[in-house]
């Protein structure tokens, strides 16, 4: 019987397995062959959500500037390697979850290991983003530290990853399990999607699913099957509250859940000793959230504060539109860290422009143009940059769209105090 400390975790894992499904979707295979076709479909399902990935802003570029890796010899130089190499190793690491060593992980080590030795420039890149976020939530919920390789075999750390079934994130939520721990889902706004929100959740979430079970690898096993999938193998196998012993009674995805991230957490320490090198590049580590008070679209953020629309996209994945609808609950802005005085300077000036465009006189958003494909517009240019005349019915947003450049930079350019300006007016571009 559960205590009355544990009642309540109880309740939402129980709600959770009436709500959610597997993360991925069963194949059909011959018995013995199972694994290799779980492994196969993991690795399928890893690769869409990588190829999802690197159509982000800050991964455009990636393949201008990697460099290939032979995966054949990194897989050669593992079929060498020793099972007691491969066992010292995992043991090495110091885990509170137990690094089971087997045929299994073996398989999925390889498997690992020949699929991220092209892709671990931008696996260890994104690690560098988002690994201390996730070891700031789990430690604050007495979860262990190595749980933040999950969202490699859950999304490939893509925040924007979809699942057939509906799962969605870094961390894979499922609808209802979303909603049960307080993640906000609707046409406008996916916290599923929220990095610093659906990790609070997940850390949550295990944390409740280790109270149920008392033990992290069946814990891990029920966050991708449910624990109602759990407490029936345990049933059917005689009792045994442990992942090996009930594996063969297991969904076939989640026999193969916990070798995978067995095998994630190997290749993410282990690379460097099978000829891997990553390659790092540049993510916007030096970023931070400020809290919004009333509506705020992207394009007018944009114009502000010289930060493009794709830029704000990325690192604000939870927004379904170029909206926050900051009027109806509590939201926030993640910024380039650089950037954050410029959105404290024309806060304002944005929920005002926000607010034109919603309720008084709604208009059709311009796309930013650079200068070379600028509209024509009644400026005489100069080899200082030209010169405007304000018209009748004329704005400086307008003006600056004109022009192909940001009402921030005009503002700068004639030293205004605020965006009002007077037909007659003239402005330096």
């Amino acid at each position: 019987m559960l205590s009355s400390s544990r009642i309540l975790p109880s309740l939402l894992v129980c709600i959770a397995f009436f709500f959610s499904t597997a993360t991925y979707d069963g194949l059909h295979a011959q018995e013995n062959n199972d694994m290799l076709d779980d492994g196969v479909r993991l690795m399928a399902i890893y690769s869409a959500n990588y190829d999802s990935l690197l159509n982000s802003y800050y991964l455009r570029s990636y393949h201008d500037h990697t460099r290939r890796h032979d995966y054949r010899a990194t897989v050669d130089d593992f079929d060498r390697t020793p099972d007691s190499v491969i066992q010292r190793r995992l043991a090495a690491l110091h885990t509170v979850i137990p690094m089971t060593f087997n045929s299994q992980v073996r398989s999925y080590i390889r498997m690992y290991l020949n699929y991220i030795s092209e892709r671990i420039d931008v696996m260890q890149s994104l690690s560098d983003y988002y690994q201390p976020l996730f070891e700031e939530a789990l430690n604050r919920n007495g979860v262990p530290e190595e749980l933040k390789y999950l969202p490699i075999i859950e999304s490939a750390m893509n925040p924007m990853a979809t699942s057939r079934v509906g799962a969605a994130g870094l961390w894979q939520f499922m609808y209802y399990t979303g909603k049960l721990y307080g993640l906000e889902v609707n046409s406008v706004v996916d916290d599923r999607r929220d990095p610093h929100r659906s990790t609070e959740a997940a850390a949550q979430y295990l944390r409740d699913l280790y109270d149920v079970f008392n033990d992290w690898t069946l814990a891990i096993a029920a966050y991708n099957c449910g624990p109602g999938n759990i407490n029936k193998a345990i049933a059917r196998s005689g009792g045994h509250a442990d992942f090996w012993k009930i594996y063969n009674y297991l969904p076939r995805e989640t026999r193969g859940y916990i070798p995978a991230f067995i095998a994630a957490t190997y290749v993410m320490n282990y690379y460097p000793e099978h000829g891997i090198r990553a390659n790092r590049f540049s993510l916007p580590i030096h970023s931070d959230t400020i809290a919004v008070r009333r509506d705020m679209l992207f394009c007018y953020v944009s114009e502000y504060i010289d930060v493009s629309i794709d830029e704000l996209r990325s690192l604000n994945p939870q927004y379904r539109v170029d909206l926050i609808p900051a009027s109806t609950g509590r939201y926030t802005l993640c910024l380039p860290t650089d950037k954050l005085h410029l959105m404290i300077q024309y806060e304002d000036s944005i929920y005002v422009r926000t607010a034109d465009s919603l309720t008084v006189a709604p208009v059709e958003v311009e796309a930013y143009q650079p200068r070379s494909s600028a509209k024509k517009s009644h400026g005489t240019k100069g080899k200082n940059g030209g010169v405007h005349v304000v018209r009748k019915g004329e704005t400086l947003s307008s003006i600056a769209r004109s022009y192909g450049t940001t009402v921030a930079k005009l503002r700068k350019k004639n030293n205004l105090k605020s965006d009002k300006i007077r037909v007659g007016q003239r402005i330096k571009l």
